[in-house]
């Protein structure tokens, strides 16, 4: 026979796990300096203009 378990036991743990799943998902996606955004953004905007003019006039 299966050993019994707290089901408040069970409950938490399994809120306890959510919350730490999305704390990780929000230091990955905001745990950036101001320095590692500038860079980002200009690295797109340098991609974005490398784009423009490699486009070819009609």
């Amino acid at each position: 026979m299966t050993t019994p378990i707290n089901l408040n036991k069970a409950r938490k743990a399994k809120a306890k796990a959510e919350k730490s799943r999305t704390a990780a998902e929000n230091r990955e996606k905001f745990g950036r300096t101001k320095s590692q955004k500038n860079a980002e953004k200009l690295a797109a905007t340098k991609l974005q203009t490398t784009i423009d003019q490699a486009k070819r006039e009609r």
